[in-house]
């Protein structure tokens, strides 16, 4: 790819090996959404580029209906837009699609600005200008991390916690839990590590590939979103290590 608005700098702009497709063979279904039509001309040619399929919306009306009328696996969400704003087309989205990843896009660039985005539901966040390599590996990323890939998984267990990677459903004892993106990104990683304490900084590179410099509390939040889901009227599988991280073991 040649068309870039500024160098990479990121270490995510590595290659990944091998082509996404969706479970039927298909390439993954891409939505676009920025005002700015010379921006989207040019995330849609660099995701074309990709072997994707991509629409494009350039408001949020438009979004929420493509989304609901193509059903894409990833969206691409500028967080200014003329009629309501991104966190508000992610909300709506998210009634009719929970788990789509979603990219935010968006000039701001300060710390309490990506937090934001992040802590309202958004699984990545990306400024503007930024280069077309680090856009497009972020967003492989998330499309590796949901059924797009068409991966074949395997069944975590601890305790009567279940996951399984490959339908992506979650269960605590028999019963079925609902998760985010995000949230079941983070459950994993908990799950492939069991009674083992796992420090902010380790989460933060695992599960969101960088850190926002110790001043964000995206961790402290997710943990207290999947506490409430997977803990709630249950002997607590999720503990906090002061000073130390977090820990997920069987119930006592």
């Amino acid at each position: 790819m040649t068309t870039q608005t500024l160098p990479a700098t990121s270490p995510l702009t590595t290659p990944v090996p091998g082509p996404l497709t969706r479970a039927d063979g298909s390439p993954p279904r891409v939505l676009v959404v920025d005002d700015e039509v010379n921006i989207a001309e040019l995330l849609t040619m660099a995701l074309r580029y990709e072997g994707w399929d991509i629409s494009v919306a350039h408001t949020g009306a438009q979004a929420v209906a493509l989304a609901k009328e193509t059903r894409p696996d990833a969206l691409v969400l500028d967080v200014m837009l003329p009629d309501f704003d991104g966190l508000e087309v992610m909300r709506r989205i998210r009634q009719v699609l929970p788990e789509v990843p979603i990219v935010f896009l968006t000039a701001r660039d300060a710390v309490e600005d990506r937090v934001t985005g992040l802590t309202a539901g958004g699984d990545d966040y990306v400024t503007k200008p930024s280069s077309l390599e680090e856009l497009v590996a972020r967003l492989r990323l998330q499309l590796r991390r949901t059924a797009v890939a068409g991966r074949a998984g395997s069944l975590l267990r601890v305790g009567d916690l279940t996951l399984d990677e490959d339908s992506r459903e979650v269960f605590r004892g028999g019963a079925e839990i609902p998760l985010t993106a995000t949230e079941f990104e983070l459950l994993r990683y908990l799950m492939r590590n069991p009674r083992r304490v796992l420090s902010k900084a380790q989460i933060l590179d695992r599960v969101w590939n960088y850190d926002f410099g110790g001043q964000a509390n995206v961790v402290e939040l997710y943990i207290s979103y999947l506490r409430k889901k997977i803990d709630a009227g249950r002997a607590p599988m999720i503990h906090t290590l002061r000073r130390a991280g977090y820990v997920l073991k069987p119930a006592s």
